[in-house]
């Protein structure tokens, strides 16, 4: 396995730290538009397996090029998702598979923003589904933490830890601490902004997607405590007094599995 990640910040270091610990991989390059930022990432590992590049993440054809100048086999997109779709028609074009942790972004509806739906999270990706099945290719998008972990957990316990489940909910927030800043987010600030700003994406069997106005719907939230699971399966009924929370939402593969 080639791998070619694109973006230097906050999690393409991380996730470079982390595969320096395994040998899944042949090759690894750090690639960044800041050529310098790539190459303290690759100086820090001090690993041979790692080598640094300068990208322009919004040209499909740069992408591509340099897919093909280090025979990468796959794609891991870790940079700001305003440079989703060109990435992920980048490695397309040079024939790579491609992972990234968040998908193209959503649009509100530009006239009834809170009743109807406009561009959603992943829709441009998910429209070339049929056109990555066809060339033989693997694209995992929105594979962060919700969606992204958040579904893993939840499809290993449906799989693995209960016999029925009726709802998986997401409950996300944190205690994270930067010291000397009173608002530092762990990843980009637009994304923040986005999914602040953005009115709610709502599914339902009979209705369909739609938006509701922030805040719009009161949301109950039984306390787990009180709260009975069904019964699990016999392999793995001593596994569910140990799952306390599982998240879950819209997250998926393109292309074949």
């Amino acid at each position: 396995m080639r791998v070619l990640a694109i973006g230097a910040g906050g999690v393409g270091t991380s996730a470079a730290m982390i595969a320096a610990r395994r040998d899944f991989f042949e090759t690894w390059v750090v690639s960044d538009y800041d050529a310098a930022r790539a190459q303290a990432v690759v100086d820090r590992l001090g690993d041979s397996r790692f080598v640094a590049a300068r990208v322009d993440a919004s040209s499909v054809q740069a992408v591509a090029d340099l897919c093909r100048e280090h025979a990468i086999t796959h794609v891991l997109n870790v940079v700001d998702p305003r440079y989703v779709v060109s990435i992920f028609e980048g490695a397309f074009l040079a024939g790579a598979d491609y992972l990234d942790t968040a998908m193209s972004l959503s649009r509100p509806h530009p006239v009834h923003p809170y009743a109807e739906v406009g561009v959603k999270l992943g829709d441009e990706q998910f429209a070339q589904d049929e056109t990555w099945k066809a060339a033989g290719r693997l694209a995992l998008c929105g594979m962060g933490v919700e969606p992204g972990l958040a579904d893993v957990f939840a499809r290993y316990a449906a799989d693995h830890l209960f016999s029925d489940i009726d709802e998986i909910g997401i409950r996300d927030g944190a205690n994270l601490v930067v010291d000397g800043y009173d608002f530092a987010p762990s990843f980009s600030i637009w994304t923040t902004i986005e999914e602040c700003l953005n009115p709610p994406v709502i599914w339902e069997k009979d209705r369909g997607w739609f938006t509701t106005p922030p805040f719009s719907r009161r949301r109950r939230s039984p306390s787990l405590r009180s709260s009975t699971f069904p019964r699990a399966s016999a392999r793995s009924r001593s596994s569910t007094s140990s799952m306390r929370k599982c998240s879950s939402c819209r997250a998926g593969s393109t292309a074949s599995e």
